[in-house]
């Protein structure tokens, strides 16, 4: 018996396609994603992920065909779900374009810390010397 297909693959093999054939469309990946899985079983739901790609995109971007994938999974319908496939796959590829990328030098992107670091370190510095020596004291005492 052959392994049913995840989404996760079905997300794989889109991408295996943009990379295979650049130039084609979105509704060419759509239709080919269609063609090639429309026979087999529905991928299970417990399975609705793709890869993490939060060092591309947000997560709210490159997840963000899933609830039309479910959608698809729950009518039975391989083009809904090739629709959802291609909502996130749009989102990864086009993310960086439009956004720069974390490590591009010339933008700033998702850096988490930014916001917190000056205050992070006005605590860290103010607090954590004190506390440390306290438990330095303590273990002496012992």
């Amino acid at each position: 018996m052959a392994e049913q297909t995840t989404v996760s693959d079905i997300f794989r093999r889109a991408l295996e396609m943009r990379k295979a054939n650049p130039n084609a469309s979105y509704k060419d990946v759509k239709a080919q994603i269609v063609s090639e899985f429309g026979g087999q079983a529905f991928p299970k739901t417990a399975y609705l992920t793709i890869p993490e790609y939060d060092n591309i995109a947000p997560e709210e971007d490159w997840t963000a065909g899933l609830p039309v994938v479910l959608r698809g999974i729950q009518t039975e319908d391989w083009a809904e779900i090739a629709h959802g496939i291609i909502i996130s796959l749009e989102q990864v590829e086009n993310y960086p374009k439009e956004s720069g990328r974390e490590d591009a030098p010339e933008k700033e992107w998702r850096n988490r810390h930014k916001g917190i670091a000056e205050a992070e370190e006005k605590n860290l510095s103010k607090w954590m010397p004190a506390d440390l020596m306290n438990i330095a004291k303590r273990n002496v005492k012992s």
